[in-house]
C-alpha cells in the first residue's frame, strides 16, 4: 500500500477517523475542516452518481492536497511516515484505506492527471 500511495499524487483520505493527505509528495494530517468537509461531500456525490459535483470535489481535494505540501520535499520522511501510519492501522482500517485508494485511482483516470 505504501508503494501505491507513493506512486499517486496527493489526496485526502479518512484514516481511522482522522483525515490525512497521502501521496508521493505528502503524508500529513489534515487540520483544515474545509478540506475534510470536501472529502465527505466527494464520497456522498460519488455514491449518488452526481458526476458534476463529484468532479468538482475531486479537484478541490486535489488542490487542498497540493496547498498542504511542505517545502522542502523530503521523500525519505514521507515514505517512513506513510509506512508508520499504515502499520498502526487495524485490518478493517487498512481495508477501508485500500477502498479509498481504489476510488481515487479510478477517478484520477477519469477526472484528473498524474502531473
Amino acid at each position: 500500500m505504501t508503494e501505491q500511495l507513493l506512486s499517486l499524487p496527493g489526496f485526502l483520505y479518512d484514516v481511522g477517523g482522522d483525515f490525512y493527505y497521502l501521496g508521493k509528495w505528502i503524508c500529513k494530517k489534515c487540520e483544515d475542516t474545509s478540506a475534510s468537509d470536501c472529502i465527505s461531500m466527494y464520497h456522498m456525490c460519488r455514491e449518488n452518481n452526481e458526476e458534476p459535483d463529484t468532479i468538482m470535489y475531486f479537484h478541490k481535494i486535489r488542490a487542498f492536497s497540493d496547498f498542504a505540501l511542505d517545502i522542502p520535499y523530503n521523500p525519505g520522511k514521507i515514505k517512513t511516515d506513510i509506512q508508520t501510519l499504515i502499520s498502526g492501522l487495524s485490518d478493517a482500517q487498512k481495508t477501508r484505506l485500500n477502498e479509498q485508494i481504489k476510488m481515487f485511482t479510478e477517478d484520477l483516470a477519469h477526472y484528473g492527471s498524474t502531473a
